[in-house]
């Protein structure tokens, strides 16, 4: 009867024990529902992924943010990719309902008896509700309600589904998370193209990504790899051909960063700048979203190599510098621009042997040495070389740039130069450069230089100078001018030529062409400072940019070569203000349009959004035949060697050669060169606008219009033809070495002809002879 009773009581012990414990799991599990995330979030998954920038015709310039993923639907996985995982994180994966039993009490059986937590038992459905819905804190609260959400997801879920949202999230080292991304990180390969040792070494990341990283821990890869392998053949997913082929393969993983397809950083950083303006930082840097650019590749690639390569030339007319950072190791973070270090091995007068940070010996003679001087920062002074020998020594690390595939002693310049092109109908930015090597100055010329614009600017003033009834023909003094008002340094200002010369009564057309700076002035004290500054805010400059004094006619304010380009797209477009643009749309990590760009657009008759038109097309007509002149026969006649006949432009050199512009256009383009230091020193004597800044809108614009046939310069109504004298600026009486054919306003056209001029004949009446005087 006592053990009745004892095994009654036992019995009544344990069913309570039970029914308490299932009492309790019944609490818990209703305290721990209430609290549970939904699962339907899974169905619209938003993958933290980096801001990437293309170019107009698709290709990569830059990515932003922390976390590199390339989101990939399961059917484009390879299926050897998901065994893997399978094996090496979850073998009954396609058996169990959430959650793998016997390997939970494994885990529970090693916690009983080390009383430490490890990581274990988690099945790939258990790791997605985790990943997505939790967090990574070892609490047993979590893995509860990670057993829990599993059972959900899979009732829910296709296995399918699930192990997309896995391979789509994991973290596996290097900044990648998820397959795809691994496959380009480590092996710079798309997953189809990956063997299957490398699928394997994937698949063992997950684990431990930094301690089984092929690049910093290649043997417990290489050991994670095979057991990866193994599970593999064990499971029957692969044969024992394909194991003993895969365990002997090396490790072929390196370091990969995302390819880059154009060189435009200055354009990325202005875009990355918007975005997070618009969207803020967090959707910026993770919202995967994708910003097609205005920029076209291949004139960006010209535009960069043209810039680089006129500052090399600028660099090579002017003196080598010594001791300029030539004891110095060799990195690879070491190349600038197009300039590569190399270490000087042997060296005489005559030949030089150096070798570059990839171990290539190379040999540079000196007859092929563009340098002819030298300089010296110690005791500034600059002398001849007449050798290697005489600017480098052994051991020295010297800087190296390739020229029509050959080799040659360089320097970084200490020049500075921006060059910008943009579609003057619709203010689209088509290639732009803000300096020699972004990673060595991120500083952006092309749109954060406020530096003078010199003659640039004297198209202003000639503009003003016809809308106030001035003419192409109309002559002005060029004498000398004493400005006693002039607030300067100075009590008084005297402007002068670039010449020093004084020409006389020129016509406006002449003056503009050889940029005579005195008819400048003359025009802007005849019309006047307010006059002007109106015309300059219609061209979109702002009123602290100009100075409100008579320098102000010789471009003595600021602006940017973005401004400069806004300024010549209105002569370009037939006198419509378009506003520059850079981003032409952006789309989310799905490719739904955000949002696109729709520019006021220069157009008299068309169903586009107009600009506003800020000069009438008289005007305008008139002004591009005096800037075509500068090209024809002015100061830029350097891009006659185009051989076209509708390039536009002008000049610009500031006071001491501190700034070198050329401002040029075409019907299809607008190109601006500058050309400076950025401590403002002095390019050089001689380092004008046409020397310095020229050629680069040469070369970039020898590609951009190779295609582009010429456009004829139309004349709109309003405007007259007619023959001039060139010395009065009158009508012509009949065609003659000083005479030619002008453009008008027809209202302004001249009424009177130049004074006749009677025949000087010997005088044989003894009458009184006329002096010169007299004729005139």
């Amino acid at each position: 009867m006592r053990l009745i009773k004892i095994i009654k009581w036992t019995g009544a012990i344990l069913i309570s024990c039970v029914a308490i414990g299932i009492l309790i799991s019944y609490l818990v599990y209703q305290r721990l529902i209430t609290d549970l995330p939904e699962i339907n979030v899974l169905r619209n998954v938003q993958y933290t992924q980096p801001l990437s920038i293309y170019s107009q015709d698709g290709l990569l310039i830059e990515q932003f943010g922390e976390k590199i993923r390339t989101p990939t639907k399961i059917t484009k996985i390879p299926t050897a990719l998901v065994n893997a995982f399978i094996a090496a994180e979850d073998g009954s994966f396609y058996s169990h309902s959430g959650v793998d039993f016997k390997g939970l009490s494994r885990a529970i059986v090693q916690l009983i008896l080390t009383g430490k937590k490890k990581q274990g038992g988690s099945t790939i459905t258990m790791q997605v509700a985790r990943n997505f819905l939790l967090n990574n804190k070892k609490t047993y609260t979590r893995k509860l309600k990670e057993i829990i959400l599993a059972f959900q997801i899979e009732q829910e879920f296709s296995k399918d589904e699930i192990l997309e949202l896995y391979l789509n999230k994991i973290y596996l080292g290097q900044r990648a998370y998820g397959v795809a991304a691994a496959g380009e990180i480590y092996y710079n390969q798309p997953l189809t193209e990956l063997t299957l040792a490398e699928l394997s070494m994937i698949a063992g990341l997950p684990k431990a990504p930094s301690s089984y990283n092929p690049i910093s821990n290649p043997s417990r890869a290489l050991l994670r790899r095979n057991y990866v392998l193994k599970r593999m053949l064990d499971l029957e997913y692969i044969n024992q051909q394909d194991y003993d082929t895969a365990i002997q393969a090396p490790i072929t993983a390196s370091t990969y960063t995302t390819q880059r397809e154009l060189y435009a950083p200055y354009i990325a950083e202005m875009v990355r700048n918007e975005i997070i303006h618009r969207y803020g930082e967090k959707v910026a840097y993770s919202a995967g979203l994708k910003v097609y650019t205005t920029i076209k590749s291949d004139l960006q690639n010209t535009a960069v190599s043209a810039l680089r390569n006129n500052l090399h030339n600028y660099a090579e007319r002017h003196s080598y510098q010594v001791n300029k950072a030539q004891k110095q190791t060799l990195k690879a973070s070491d190349k600038i621009g197009d300039t590569v270090p190399a270490t000087v091995l042997e060296i005489n007068k005559k030949q030089l042997t150096v070798q570059t940070q990839e171990k290539e010996v190379i040999t540079l003679y000196w007859k092929d040495s563009p340098w002819s001087t030298k300089y010296d920062p110690h005791n500034e002074k600059t002398q001849s070389i007449s050798s290697f020998l005489d600017i480098i020594q052994l051991n020295d690390t010297i800087r190296l740039r390739k020229v029509k595939g050959k080799w040659r002693l360089a320097q970084v310049p200490q020049a500075e130069s921006a060059f910008i092109a943009l579609d003057p109908n619709s203010g689209a930015i088509l290639a732009l450069s803000g300096g020699y090597a972004y990673f060595n100055n991120k500083y952006n010329r092309a749109t954060q230089a406020k530096r003078q614009p010199g003659s640039g600017f004297k198209p202003i003033i000639y503009t003003t100078a016809l809308e106030h009834g001035y003419t192409a023909a109309s002559m002005i003094n060029d004498a000398p001018i004493l400005d006693t008002n002039n607030s300067t340094q100075e009590s008084e200002w005297r402007p002068e030529n670039y010449s020093h010369k004084f020409y006389g009564p020129t016509s406006i057309r002449t003056a503009l062409r050889k940029s005579r700076n005195l008819i400048s002035v003359r025009l802007l004290r005849s019309i006047g400072i307010p006059a002007v500054t109106k015309t300059a805010l219609r061209f979109g400059f702002n009123k602290e940019q100009l100075p409100q004094k008579l320098s102000l006619a010789l471009g003595s304010g600021y602006a940017s070569p973005l401004q400069m380009a806004r300024m010549y797209a209105v002569f370009a477009n037939g006198g419509f203000l378009i506003t520059p643009f850079f981003i032409e749309r952006i789309e989310s990590s799905t490719g739904e349009i955000l949002f696109q760009a729709e520019p006021l657009t220069a157009c008299t008759n068309c169903v586009a959004k107009n600009a506003p038109q800020i000069i009438t097309p008289q005007i305008n007509f008139i002004m591009n035949t005096l800037l075509r002149d500068v090209v024809q026969r002015g100061t830029a006649t350097k891009a006659k060697s185009l051989q076209r006949t509708d390039l536009a432009g002008k000049t610009g050199t500031t006071n001491d050669q501190k700034d070198a512009w050329f401002n040029g256009f075409t019907p299809h383009i607008v190109g601006i060169a500058w050309v400076g230091r950025d401590n403002s020193q002095s390019l050089g004597r001689f380092e004008t606008g046409g020397k310095a800044a020229l050629p680069l809108w040469v070369d970039f614009m020898r590609y951009a219009l190779k295609d582009k046939a010429e456009e004829k310069l139309v004349m709109p109504e309003g405007i007259s033809k007619v023959l001039i004298d060139t010395e009065e600026g009158l009508l012509a009486r009949e065609e003659s070495p000083t005479s030619t054919w002008e453009y008008f306003r027809t209202k302004f056209v001249p009424t009177q002809y130049v004074p006749f001029t009677p025949e000087i004949t010997n005088n044989t009446t003894g009458e009184e002879q006329a002096t010169p005087e007299a004729l005139f």
